[in-house]
């Protein structure tokens, strides 16, 4: 029992370390400093840095506080965090669901227009003469 207690514990702190990491670089790629995302989230300095170096596992409200503060989705962190299972798309639904300047509605949209043209793709990918039609037919 004890070994899976020591593996488990293992696979958390990796989990919590790849976290960090992540959060790290999307501060990085947004180019903003560990002290002005930390009073954007609404959290210490050495509370985010603690998060970043992989020492401290944050709630999911404190995810969610990272994650507007970052203009990312929090989907994307619940995942990294194992709160959450990846959903299918990548990162084109996570752009959609992040970006700020669309609502709720029309980011359904379009994700519906984007989860129809996978279906039509996966489709062609079994078997194009199925899906195709002849515009010479139509002359």
């Amino acid at each position: 029992m004890e070994r899976v207690d020591k593996t488990v514990n293992k696979a958390v702190n990796q989990a919590v370390s790849d976290l960090g990491g992540y959060i790290r670089a999307q501060r990085s790629n947004a180019q903003i400093s560990l002290r002005e995302l930390a009073k954007s989230a609404g959290v210490s300095n050495p509370y985010l840095s603690q998060i970043e170096r992989g020492l401290r596992k944050p709630s999911a409200e404190i995810l969610q506080q990272i994650a507007k503060a970052l203009r990312i989705s929090a989907e994307a962190l619940y995942v990294q965090a194992g709160i959450l299972e990846q959903r299918e798309g990548g990162p084109v639904v996570d752009a959609i669901l992040a970006d700020p300047d669309l609502d709720e509605r029309q980011k359904q949209v379009l994700l519906d227009i984007y989860a129809s043209f996978r279906r039509e793709h996966d489709g062609l990918a079994d078997g194009p003469d199925q899906h195709r039609t002849d515009s010479s037919d139509e002359e």
